[in-house]
């Protein structure tokens, strides 16, 4: 699979015992995947609910990671000066499946919550929120722009 130009995949490691497991998320000495997170957040979302598109234009990086439920995770490269331009990425990852997603912030991106639980989505991206002047560009998750169906079966 080739992937969008500046995505990336890191594998987390699942610390597991009889109380239940541990996974890191973050460590400023993973040398291979290079993360300066600004702030973290986390949202919950409901079952079959889309939080797409958008994207960022001042140079933010998002970091995705679902500790919890799944998610599908879309990203578009619409960016011109891009090898990838026009390609379409998607990602299943969850507690089933753990992750940790760089997207760039100019590409479009967002994600549809998957089976029949909410999922936790855990955000690092580079930038601090700006409530005044947020950097963000939306369209609605059908906006023709992308050509992406989030309904279609992904098996992953």
């Amino acid at each position: 699979m080739t992937m969008i130009h500046g995505v990336e995949i890191k594998n987390l490691q699942v610390n597991a015992d009889e109380r239940g497991h541990l996974v890191e998320v973050f460590r400023e000495d993973w040398d291979e995947y290079d993360i300066d997170p600004a702030m973290s957040y986390y949202s919950m979302t409901y079952p079959g609910v889309v939080r797409a598109w958008h994207r960022h234009l001042e140079g933010q990086i998002d970091h995705f990671v679902c500790p919890k439920g799944r998610i599908k995770v879309g990203v578009y490269d619409d960016r011109e000066d891009s090898p990838t331009q026009g390609e379409l990425d998607t990602f299943i990852i969850g507690e089933h499946n753990q992750k940790v997603i760089r997207i760039p912030g100019d590409c479009w991106h967002g994600f549809k919550a998957i089976g029949d639980e909410p999922a936790f989505l855990i955000n690092y991206p580079t930038n601090l929120y700006d409530y005044e002047d947020p950097d963000e560009e939306r369209i609605p998750y059908d906006d023709d722009r992308i050509p992406y169906d989030w309904n279609a079966e992904i098996h992953g």
